[in-house]
C-alpha cells in the first residue's frame, strides 16, 4: 500500500474542478503538503495507508476560500463607524482614527484578530491592502495562512509614510523580505484613482511589469467618485487606469459598481479581473456590480468581504450567499449566478486573480492541500438534495469545522489549533476600550 501523510473520508467532496462536480463518500489523500488523490473510499482505504486518518461523516470538502480583497488590520475598528455613506465613513471617521491609532502594534493585533476570524470561516488565503503590511506578512505566515501583502501606496502622509517615495520604497523592501516565501507573496496596492496620481502610478506599472506581481486597486467604487474624475479631467478613472497602461491580467480591480457596457468590454479584452465585495458595497450603498453581465463578457470575477469596518465580518460563505442574491435582483435573471459560479468566485476565480490558479483554489491532485470541512448535517441543512446549492444558500461560517493549509490542521473540530482564541478577544478588547475611552486631543499622547 502507498503511504501518505493523511486520508480526510468525508460525506462529500466538492472539487470545483471539474465544474459542478460534487462526490459521494469520497476521500483525500494528502502527502508532503500536496493533494495526491480524490477518489472514492473504498478505493482510498485498499491503496494507502495513512499517519492521520480523519473521518467527516457529515462534511463536505471544499477548496480553502480565497479572500480577494481585505483590510485586516481594520479589524479593530468594526463597528467604530456605521450607517454612513463611504466619503463620510472614510472622511469624517475611519482616516482620523487611522491616523491617531494605526502604528505597527495595531497593525498586528488586528491582522492576527482578522487571521483566526478567516480561518475559522474557511479562508485559508487573503489578499490584503492597508497599512504597516510587515506586521500582517508577519502574523500570517505564523499563522501559516496564505496572503498576498499589499504594497500600499497613497499620495498623502499617513502614520505608515510621507509620500508616494516613501510608500514604494517601504513597499519594495517588504517584497525583498518575502521574495520566495512559501505562503506570503506581495501585490502593488495603489489606494484608488483619486489618493494616487498619475507620476506614481506610472512608476507602479514599470516595477509590477519587472517583478511580475499583480496591482491591487479600489476602482469605480461609487457613482461619486466618477462624477468627481469626470468633472476634474472628463475622464472616467478606468480611462485614465486605460491610459496609464496599468489594466491587463496584473490588475485587479475592487468593487468596480460603476461600469459600462463598454468599460465591460475593456475589462474583458484586457483580462483584467473584478474583486467583487458585495456586503461591504450594500451597507456603504455604494451601488453593484454588474457580475452577471462580466461574466457574460468573459471578466474573471473573484469574491471579497473587504475590511471588517465596513462589512462588518470577514465571512467569505456569506459573501458566496449575498453575491448569488444581489446578481439575480440586479440582473433579474434567477439564473444568473447559480451556487457552483458563487464557489467558483470564492475559490479557483480568487487564486486565478493572484496568480495562484495552479497551486490552490482546486481539490486537484498535484495542488496544495488547502481544504476545508463544512457540516451539512445540521437541523438548519435537511433535507439535503443538492449539496452544493446546500453550502452556497444554508451554511454559514459557523458551520465550518476543520481548515487545512498545505495539509497542516488550523482548526479541528472548530478549534483553532495554532491560535489562543481567547487571548485574541481579550487583546481586541483592550484596543477597543482604548480607543473608545481616549480623548480626541490625547489620542496621540
Amino acid at each position: 500500500m502507498e503511504a501518505v501523510d493523511t486520508l480526510l473520508h468525508a460525506a462529500w467532496i466538492i472539487p470545483v474542478e471539474p465544474e459542478g462536480a460534487v462526490w459521494p463518500a469520497h476521500s483525500l489523500a494528502i502527502r508532503d503538503g500536496h493533494i495526491v488523490a480524490v477518489l472514492p473510499q473504498v478505493e482510498a482505504r485498499q491503496r494507502f495507508t495513512a499517519a492521520t486518518e480523519i473521518h467527516l461523516p457529515r462534511q463536505a470538502l471544499i477548496p480553502g476560500l480565497v479572500n480577494a480583497h481585505t483590510h485586516c488590520a481594520m479589524n479593530l475598528l468594526r463597528g467604530l463607524a456605521d450607517d454612513l455613506p463611504l466619503m463620510s465613513w472614510l472622511g469624517e471617521h475611519i482616516w482620523p482614527a487611522e491616523q491617531r491609532w494605526v502604528d505597527a502594534a495595531f497593525a498586528e493585533v488586528g491582522s492576527r484578530l482578522a487571521i483566526a476570524e478567516m480561518i475559522k470561516g474557511g479562508t485559508t488565503c487573503f489578499n490584503d491592502m492597508y497599512f504597516f503590511p510587515e506586521q500582517t506578512a508577519r502574523v500570517a505566515a505564523d499563522c501559516g495562512v496564505r496572503a498576498c501583502v499589499g504594497m500600499i501606496v497613497l499620495d498623502f502622509p499617513t502614520r505608515y509614510a510621507t509620500d508616494a517615495d516613501d510608500y514604494l520604497a517601504k513597499g519594495l523592501a517588504l517584497h525583498d523580505a518575502w521574495r520566495g516565501h512559501p505562503l506570503v507573496r506581495t501585490a502593488f496596492a495603489p489606494h484608488a484613482p483619486y489618493t494616487v496620481s498619475d507620476a506614481p502610478l506610472r512608476r507602479i506599472k514599470v516595477l509590477s511589469d519587472e517583478l511580475d506581481v499583480p496591482i491591487h486597486m479600489h476602482v469605480h467604487e461609487t457613482a461619486g467618485e466618477v462624477a468627481d474624475a469626470v468633472g476634474r479631467d472628463g475622464r472616467r478613472p478606468l480611462q485614465r487606469l486605460e491610459q496609464l497602461g496599468l489594466l491587463g491580467p496584473n490588475f485587479l480591480a475592487v468593487h468596480m459598481t460603476q461600469l459600462l457596457d463598454a468599460e465591460i468590454d475593456l475589462l474583458a479584452r484586457t483580462a483584467t479581473h473584478v474583486l467583487h465585495c458585495p456586503e461591504s458595497n450594500l451597507k456603504l450603498a455604494s451601488g453593484f456590480c454588474p457580475i452577471a453581465r462580466l461574466l457574460a463578457a468573459g471578466v474573471n470575477v473573484a469574491l471579497g468581504t473587504d475590511g471588517a469596518a465596513s462589512n462588518n465580518d470577514l465571512d467569505l460563505l456569506a459573501e458566496m450567499r449575498t453575491a448569488a442574491l444581489l446578481a439575480k435582483g440586479v440582473s433579474g435573471d434567477a439564473a444568473a449566478v447559480p451556487a457552483f459560479q458563487a464557489l467558483l468566485m470564492a475559490t479557483l476565480n480568487g487564486a486565478r486573480a493572484l496568480g495562484l490558479d495552479q497551486e490552490i483554489g482546486s481539490l486537484r491532485p498535484g495542488k496544495w492541500a488547502d481544504v476545508v470541512a463544512v457540516d451539512l448535517g445540521g437541523l438548519d441543512r435537511q433535507p439535503l438534495y443538492h449539496p452544493l446549492s446546500q453550502l452556497v444558500y444554508t451554511a454559514h461560517r459557523d458551520h465550518v469545522t476543520d481548515v487545512w493549509v498545505a495539509g497542516r490542521p488550523l482548526l479541528r473540530a472548530g478549534v483553532l489549533t495554532h491560535l489562543d482564541e481567547a487571548a485574541l478577544i481579550r487583546e481586541a478588547r483592550d484596543w477597543g476600550i482604548r480607543i473608545a475611552t481616549t480623548p480626541q486631543e490625547h489620542a496621540d499622547g
